[in-house]
């Protein structure tokens, strides 16, 4: 376990004494990160102090500043005294794609958390850098064997990092560079035998990733004590079975789902494998008797309107003649999102009249469904939610004449002073590129120092078709948000929060302030001020996450007015752990993800900023449109809190 950041510590600025640099305060060194490597006096003060804690903090700035150019800073401290900073620095080479020669670092280092990073670590670098392309090819199957190597280690912990390794390396290369026969025949081995459930189920997303589907090995695997084992068994074998565990019958019926197993499965005591079985009915055009019972069924009145919404699309690609009375009924639902359904059933069903009506609705997100023209777009401008403008600016792709729409729209956005409405902006100014002459230039120009740099580039590159000479952006470099008081971070260390889930129940959780403190600090600061109250979670992808916390009740629509930046490390997209949504890198908006599963290849790359304690039953019974009725957080009233 690494050392925790004492709240203690928290006492801002650095001072100097007249004999030596005292270290840095950690608050000090959150604000260096927080300013992306803009900032290094405290950085190298922390590096050269000795101090664990602050160490440890510093590489892992270096680390999420991603710049290689750093590279030699970190090196040093793959061979200092604490195990908890030579492991992340391991990590923070890793995270800027360093080149060094982790293999060789194998030889020496002993500490088995250590070698366990160095391995994942190997396996997570591109090896084509530097590397000459008739070389790759050997360069993958020589990493591939070393991490095969590491599988044979004694101790777990080392075992599972060259997991870690393998399925990461795999992930990227496998479809160009098949893995040997041995380096397969190995990781089939440790599948069968290994005792640690994260192991087997890495190995096996690696065995996945090569397309290997051994049946001895996948046999073995759909015995495994672990559901998130079986559930990748059965991803990987493509095979059906009968399971207690809701995430391995979701994954079967997705994998080898026929129209009797769906049909058999539309009243699932799991939600999530009722409505797949319900859309398998109408995704693999089951007519049989049996099939379309089970829809007329699930699309009663008496049926629970997710069923009913569900149904009616199924309907509607199979028997058209059954779904019209479905969707008239769903098209005034009060519930909106049923009423989203009925605009995509309508759409299959060409029925005119009923989206006619639903492109008039109050809600965006149905007006977005039942959107089909460009005179319906073009009235979608004037609308301010984000998501209905986006689609309706990608709607009018082609068409001429609309500047002065686009340009009153796209002024409109940026009006708001949030830098967050990145996404309709930069659909709106690429439909105005289309478009653009000579009496766009000046207004083009007034957008090379917009503050997002991706709007002010994009400006730039539509400007060099316009002019002789090569036009350049005057914002580079987004300015993040001005960094908390430590005031205003005391007690998030320790801190916890339920969440309240309207008509269901409360899930607790631990929130990782010594992993994600900026992260912590925009979640508690949303959730203090009731922004979350009333919202839904509006994407569901069972075997995946949820997603919710969006003011739009879709995936752009911003709760936060500054991007969050990304806190990527050590902390893992384990299953019941709540992340950041992004767009990219450090385009966090306050959206917020709970993993379902276990999703490795989500690591590194999305911050993990709480855990939940206490309710992942209640997650796992999440669906579309379930309300967050409330975020109580409490602070921590000591100094030294304890992780669970």
């Amino acid at each position: 376990m690494r050392p925790m950041v004492p709240i203690l510590l928290l006492a801002a600025g650095t001072q100097l004494s007249a004999q030596a640099p005292i270290p840095p305060t950690t608050y000090a060194l959150l604000r260096a990160e927080h300013l992306r490597g803009t900032e290094m006096r405290s950085i190298d003060a922390a590096l050269l102090s000795g101090d664990t804690v602050r160490q440890r903090l510093a590489v892992r700035a270096i680390g999420r500043f991603e710049q290689l150019p750093l590279e030699a800073k970190l090196v040093p401290l793959l061979t200092a005294r604490a195990v908890s900073v030579r492991r992340e620095a391991v990590n923070a080479l890793g995270q800027i794609r360093s080149r060094y020669n982790f293999a060789a670092l194998l030889g020496s280092e002993r500490d088995a958390s250590v070698r366990a990073v160095i391995y994942e670590t190997i396996g997570r670098v591109p090896k084509e850098l530097g590397v000459a392309p008739d070389a790759v090819a050997a360069t993958h199957a020589a990493t591939a064997q070393q991490l095969a190597d590491g599988l044979r280690e004694p101790d777990a912990v080392v075992r599972a990092g060259a997991a870690r390794g393998l399925e990461a390396l795999f992930r990227r290369t496998a479809r160009a560079h098949a893995p040997s026969p041995a380096v397969l025949g190995v990781i089939r081995d440790v599948v069968r035998t290994d005792p640690t459930p994260d192991t087997r189920q890495l190995l096996l997303l690696a065995l996945t990733a090569a397309n290997d589907r051994d049946a001895a090995t996948v046999t073995v695997a759909l015995r495994d004590t672990s559901p998130e084992v079986r559930r990748v068994a059965v991803a990987l074998g493509r095979v059906w079975i009968e399971d207690a565990a809701p995430m391995v019958r979701w994954q079967a019926l997705r994998v080898a789902g026929t129209c009797a197993r769906a049909a058999a499965h539309v009243r699932d005591s799991s939600e999530h494998v009722a409505l797949l079985a319900i859309d398998l009915l109408g995704e693999q055009k089951c007519t049989d008797a049996e099939a379309l019972a089970a829809l007329d069924r699930e699309s009663s009145a008496s049926a629970a309107w997710r069923h009913q919404a569900h149904a009616a699309v199924s309907l509607a690609k199979v028997a058209p003649g059954r779904a019209t009375a479905v969707v008239s009924r769903l098209a005034t639902s009060s519930t909106w999102q049923a009423r989203v359904y009925a605009a995509d059933a309508a759409k299959l069903l060409k029925d005119s009249a009923t989206l006619r009506t639903l492109v008039l609705d109050r809600e965006p997100n149905v007006v977005i469904a039942a959107m089909s023209t460009p005179e319906q777009a073009l009235r979608a401008l004037s609308s301010n939610h984000a998501g209905l403008v986006l689609a309706a600016a990608t709607q009018l792709k082609g068409y001429v004449g609309l500047q002065g729409q686009l340009l009153a729209a796209f002024d409109r956005f940026t009006a708001m002073q949030r830098a967050t409405m990145r996404d309709p902006r930069v659909a709106l100014l690429e439909r105005i590129a289309d478009v653009a002459d000579a009496t766009t230039v000046t207004w083009l120009r007034e957008r090379l120092r917009d503050v997002d740099p991706v709007i002010a580039g994009n400006a730039a590159r539509a400007l060099s078709k316009l002019t002789p000479e090569p036009v350049k952006a005057i914002t580079q470099q987004y300015a993040p948000p001005a960094f908390p008081s430590p005031d205003q971070l005391r007690g998030l260390d320790g801190a916890t929060a339920t969440m309240r889930l309207r008509g269901t129940g409360d899930v607790e959780f631990v929130l990782r302030f010594d992993e994600a403190p900026m992260a912590v600090h925009t979640f508690v600061s949303l959730a203090s001020a009731g922004k979350f109250n009333g919202l839904t979670f509006h994407r569901i992808v069972p075997n995946f996450v949820i997603q919710g916390g969006s003011p739009g009740a879709d995936e752009v629509d911003p709760i936060t007015d500054a991007f969050m930046r990304d806190e990527v490390g050590l902390a893992r997209n384990a299953r019941g752990s709540f992340g950041i949504s992004t767009r990219g890198r450090d385009t966090g908006d306050g959206q917020i993800y709970v993993n379902l599963v276990n999703n490795f290849r989500l690591d590194h790359d999305y911050t993990v900023f709480a855990d939940v304690t206490r309710g992942l039953d209640l997650i796992d019974r999440v669906q579309e449109g379930d309300v967050i009725e409330s975020i109580v957080v409490r602070r921590s009233t000591t100094s030294t809190p304890r992780r669970p």
